[in-house]
């Protein structure tokens, strides 16, 4: 970022503007949502905390003067070290074998009772503990749940069964530091839909934040007793490739509104807690716009209002809890590329700190 400092020799990133560089305007945290692979590095890389228990260590260098895109920056004049947490002191992290699910459970400090809310990510699977660290910080009961590639349980995600996602509700709403009576799950991509499914199916589930998800099962058949949602599959077909390799998946999913591929809805008329659905209108992993109308539409069909909905224009696929960098394109886990997931830097940062703070007051209006 390009700044100029005052006749002492300061600047204030909460109040001065940046000229240039990776962003330009006032953007206290610009610094930190910018970030971005250099250009030695493997490309496409997504910058999130493998471990909760350290700080993130980044190390801040002023330059003099203003340098373009790939030249070599002028000589250093400061230096120093910013260290991110994300977990608050005294937050507690146990690790979970309870019966057949697996995780990590983040407690507050204090007595509690706390407000219990069920953590999910998506296909990349394995255990992502961040975001319930940072809920944890804020004051809730955080349980983040791995459905597969973790420990024991399946390698690939080809069945889901909803008893596993029941059980965790279940020792969740036990939990002696759990306020309850019900508990909340938030969850982003294949995540945010199996939220859907567990408000609708679940009666300890109460409240759903589903961040970038679909209003239909996908790639997984999901079963619960005798009732299967089979999932909507992905035509490479409809799969676009740009000259530098890149994937664009939008148009491949199944289309959810057509009549042929009912079966897949989730019944989410159902459910008798609340919604919160978070979209980003470049999502351009999927039309997770569209699916979020289609939610809406269902539920309004039924007489239903339990919802709201956030909606930003320029955010990509992946809403994160704020600056986290900005990550256009990822690679895919599963098809091993790199995957378009969409928006504009400024625009998508602005989306993860507004619904940062929206999530919580959500969580907090009816989890208490």
């Amino acid at each position: 970022a390009h700044y100029r400092a005052d006749s002492r020799g300061e600047l204030h990133l909460g109040t001065d503007a940046s000229h240039g560089g990776d962003y330009t305007g006032v953007e206290p945290m610009g610094l930190f949502w910018s970030l971005a692979p250099a250009a030695m590095e493997k490309p496409y890389q997504r910058l999130v905390p493998r471990n909760t228990d350290a700080p993130m260590k980044v190390e801040v260098l002023v330059h003099q003067g203003h340098s373009p895109p790939g030249a070599m920056p002028g000589p250093v004049v400061a230096k120093a070290e910013v260290q991110r947490l994300f977990t608050a002191p005294g937050v507690r992290r146990i690790r979970l074998k309870e019966g057949v699910v697996r995780g990590s459970l983040f407690l507050p400090p204090g007595d509690g009772p706390f407000p219990g809310v069920i953590d999910m990510y998506g296909d990349e699977g394995g255990l992502i503990e961040f975001r319930s660290s940072l809920l944890a910080t804020h004051g809730f009961a955080a349980l983040s749940l791995p459905y597969f590639d973790f420990e024991d349980l399946p390698r690939v995600m080809k069945e889901l069964k909803l008893e596993y996602f029941e059980e965790a509700a279940r020792f969740l709403q036990r939990h002696p530091k759990v306020k309850g009576p019900g508990v909340g799950v938030i969850g982003t991509g294949k995540g945010a839909e199996l939220a859907l499914s567990m408000i609708t199916f679940l009666p300890e589930v109460v409240a759903a934040v589903s961040i970038s998800g679909c209003s239909s099962n996908t790639v997984a058949d999901l079963h619960y007793g005798e009732m299967t949602l089979p999932g909507l599959r992905f035509d490479m077909k409809k799969v676009s490739v740009s000259d530098s390799g890149v994937f664009d998946i939008f148009d491949a999913l199944d289309d959810p509104a057509n009549p042929a591929n009912s079966p897949s809805v989730i019944p989410i008329e159902k459910a008798e807690g609340h919604f919160l659905l978070v979209v980003g209108e470049d999502d351009r992993m999927w039309k997770s716009s569209l699916y979020a109308e289609l939610a809406i539409r269902r539920l309004r069909q039924h007489g239903k209002e339990n919802f709201e909905l956030l909606s930003y224009p320029g955010a990509g696929h992946r809403i994160d809890p704020p600056s986290t960098p900005f990550c256009q394109v990822a690679m895919d886990r599963v098809l091993g590329v790199p995957v378009l997931g969409g928006g504009e830097s400024k625009a998508h940062a602005h989306a993860q700190e507004h619904s940062w703070g929206k999530i919580q007051e959500f969580l907090h209006l009816h989890l208490g």
